[in-house]
């Protein structure tokens, strides 16, 4: 029966190698954000830093596993076999769960699933022992340490109202100080704002990030508590005097060095602190297996309180390793730059495009009106001259418009450096009050902070970002249920079907995990297909917009002529199916073009200045082109419906009408594509000659339809979805002649141009 305790020890080990890897993925956003937002310095330097913080933070880290081995339930409670159970589902749970919150690229809190999930598995096994033992429902928090729970929700409200309100008003003044003018404010200001940045840095990594480090003695960490104003005083005085000899004498951005050690700083605590989290898990079962073989009793009678007793440390080569496999995911991770970019769209200082990533909601939309109305009655009491030069502080700098969009930070390292300080103090803070302040929520709410006091949440973005941010935070205590509630279940289901139970568990992990990594690739790839194709604000001449222009109509012509024919089909046959995946390959169709007219902004600022006129040619064209894929969408829908209600079917000369319809459309959607792929422009007007023949056909067949509605017997429903299916292609057909006809002039014009500077 022992084996079977082998498999579960190797199988955590396993599964604590994955949970380091989705693990690094999520919390990569706390102690990366702030470095990479602001381009500070290069990518390579910002993840060696990191990589650094984190092997030092893992290496010195005491290992002290209290929270897994009894910070949640009580051990003595417990049999061995019980903890074995407990420590199993936490881990499943744990790698399934956060590797969910990656995919969709939502930053989570390790601490808050862990917690959760062991309270979740050991409430599951109290219930079945209570149930089994005929007990009293009283005895249940003889199992459970319900305290710590009730920490992490106060630690979620505590971190959303402090970490924010700070950071807003911290970064306010800061830029009030600074402005956007950076560099010509840091030479007065740089030293003294250094040294209270990197103070606050260093003790942070004196409180928190060295927290029961092994190397740090017992009788220190007591002076280190009871000196901690003397610490900060000197700090202040020798790093503000540091601050201004690097700025004096080398010339060095003291901006850059702040951000450089807070990455550092973060990404030592996360590594010492949060480790638990990961390993904490597995060690304690490997500790829990050493008791149970020395103790010659069976695994349903032997009971863990030793557990508690005794100091869970993790051996050293457990720690190397650990931080040698969160280096390597820190470097290898997409997942982890998912997470990242939903922080940085949240907040980048300026739109970058018309895309945001979250979708307002009602909540979001009421705060935004009511923060507005506020600060137009705030306004009405100030000075028009203090409004005025308040508002100055806040211009941005003008940019360069041969730089791309791409390669411009989401923030400048004013904010970045307020964002490191300002968690860094919080934490501090937090750590040394025993305020349960979660680093995640913290270094999250802080820059949202931070982005709010900046001013990157404006009219047009506040109610996307605003709606972002409840979307994470609803996510933590989403985080905390889900985790309870599926740590139980497979606890439960551990404990029902045993051996049988444990492999099909690990069997169903690996096809999940198998599965979510396949789709992320997909998705990533269809991402960067996306962004290669509405990527187009570099396009600044009238050649440019002319060739780019052929090849959007090409891509979506292909694509819509193929759905046309689907979405016919899918009527003739009756067929369901095809009609919903057509219904929502349109509908990512229809989206793609609503993004290139949500990106002409940004094309018409960088046209250069004999080019301007090309814009209203490149506006018309994308408006032709989703007129053309809302009328195939339209036809989508109501055929779709059609189906979907079960009316009659379309009679067969109705169906073999539109079949000879759908057969014209292929020809002249295949003539276009050809002539847009290989820019055949001559061709145009041979195109054109057509175009009555095909309009008329589409009223013959309108008019054929009214006689049999007047002659034989119809269904209602059936007409108007034929009825429908027709008037959409006529507008489909004239929306392609347009486009054809705009095409045809803007030619013209070109070559009149040409033709006349030539002369």
């Amino acid at each position: 029966m022992e084996q079977i305790f082998i498999v579960m020890l190797i199988a955590l080990g396993l599964l604590a190698i994955i949970d380091l890897t989705v693990g690094v993925s999520n919390d990569a956003v706390n102690f990366l954000n702030s470095a990479i937002g602001s381009k500070a310095v290069t990518f390579r330097t910002i993840m060696i830093v990191a990589s650094l913080g984190i092997l030092v933070g893992a290496l010195f880290s005491s290992g002290m596993m209290e929270i897994a081995r009894s910070g949640i339930f009580v051990p003595s409670m417990f049999t061995f076999n019980d903890v074995m159970i407990i420590f199993l589902a936490v881990m499943i749970t744990d790698v399934l769960l956060l590797d969910v919150f990656n995919s969709l690229g939502l930053p989570t809190s390790t601490t808050v699933s862990i917690v959760f999930e062991l309270l979740g598995a050991a409430v599951c096994l109290s219930i079945m022992k209570i149930v089994a033992n005929d007990d009293s429902w009283a005895t249940l928090p003889a199992y459970i340490n319900t305290a710590k729970a009730t920490e992490i929700v106060v630690g979620i409200l505590l971190s959303v109202l402090l970490s924010f309100s700070i950071g807003t008003i911290v970064q306010y003044f800061s830029r009030l100080i600074f402005t956007f003018q950076v560099e010509k404010k840091l030479k007065y200001f740089g030293a003294l704002f250094g040294g209270i940045a990197i103070t606050a840095i260093t003790f942070f990594i004196l409180i928190k990030g060295l927290k029961g480090a092994s190397f740090l003695t017992k009788e220190t960490n007591m002076w280190i508590a009871n000196n901690q104003l003397t610490i900060i005083l000197v700090s202040f005085v020798f790093w503000t005097l540091f601050s201004q000899a690097l700025m004096s004498f080398l010339k060095v951005n003291i901006l850059r060095v702040i951000i450089v050690i807070g990455t550092f700083a973060l990404a030592l605590a996360f590594a010492g602190n949060d480790l638990v989290n990961f390993i904490g898990v597995p060690i304690a079962a490997f500790q829990s297996y050493q008791f149970f073989a020395l103790s010659g009793q069976s695994a349903d009678t032997y009971m863990m309180g030793k557990l508690a007793e005794e100091n869970v440390v993790a051996p050293f080569y457990f720690l190397v390793i650990a931080g040698l496999i969160m280096v390597y995911t820190l470097w290898t991770s997409k997942k982890a730059k998912n997470v990242i970019e939903t922080e940085m769209s949240l907040a980048r200082q300026d739109t970058g495009s018309t895309e945001e990533k979250f979708a307002p909601n009602s909540l979001s939309k009421f705060i935004v009106r009511t923060t507005v109305l506020i600060g137009m009655g705030i306004n009405y009491f100030l000075p028009k001259s203090l409004q005025l030069k308040m508002d100055s502080r806040f211009e941005l700098p003008k940019k360069d418009k041969k730089s791309s969009s791409k390669d411009e930070p989401a923030f400048d390292m004013v904010r970045a450096s307020v964002n490191l300080m300002v968690a860094s103090i919080l934490i501090s803070i937090g750590t040394s009050m025993k305020l349960p302040l979660s680093t995640t929520y913290v270094t999250f709410m802080v820059a949202m902070g931070t982005s709010f006091a900046d001013r990157a949440w404006d009219r047009d973005s506040a109610v996307y970002r605003v709606a972002g941010v409840f979307n994470v935070i609803g996510g933590w205590f989403v985080t905390a249920i889900v985790a309870f509630i599926a740590a139980f279940i497979a606890a439960y289901i551990l404990k029902i079907g045993e051996v049988y139970a444990v492999v099909g568990m690990l069997i169903l992990v690996g096809i999940l995990l198998y599965r979510s990594n396949k789709n992320h690739i997909k998705k990533t790839k269809e991402k960067e297909a996306k962004e290669a194709k509405l990527d187009k604000v570099d396009i600044v001449t009238i050649q440019g917009v002319a060739s780019e222009s052929s090849s959007q109509i090409a891509n979506v012509l292909t694509r819509a002529n193929e759905l046309y024919t689907t979405v016919v089909d899918g009527v003739a046959l009756q067929d369901l199916n095809q009609l919903k995946k057509s219904k929502k390959q349109l509908k990512k169709l229809e989206k793609e073009v609503d993004d290139l007219r949500g990106n002409v902004y940004f094309f018409i600022k960088n046209l250069d200045e004999t080019s301007v006129g090309a814009s209203k040619f490149y506006v018309l064209t994308l408006g032709y082109l989703q007129d053309m894929i809302k009328a195939i969408s339209f036809i989508a829908q109501h055929s779709f419906t059609h189906v979907d209600n079960n009316h009659k079917k379309l009679k067969f000369n109705q169906i073999r009408d539109l079949k000879l319809i759908d057969k014209k459309l292929q020809d002249l959607f295949d003539k276009i594509v050809v002539l847009f792929s290989e820019e055949k422009f001559s061709e145009i007007d041979d195109i054109l000659k057509d175009k009555e023949e095909l309009i008329s056909a589409v009223d013959k067949l309108i008019q054929k339809q009214i006689i049999r509605i007047r002659t034989t017997e119809t269904s209602p429903k059936n007409s108007k979805l034929y009825f429908s299916i027709l008037f959409e292609t006529d507008d489909l057909i004239k929306s392609t002649i347009g486009l054809l006809e705009l095409f045809k002039d803007f030619e013209i014009d070109v070559k009149r141009k040409s033709f006349m500077r030539m002369n």
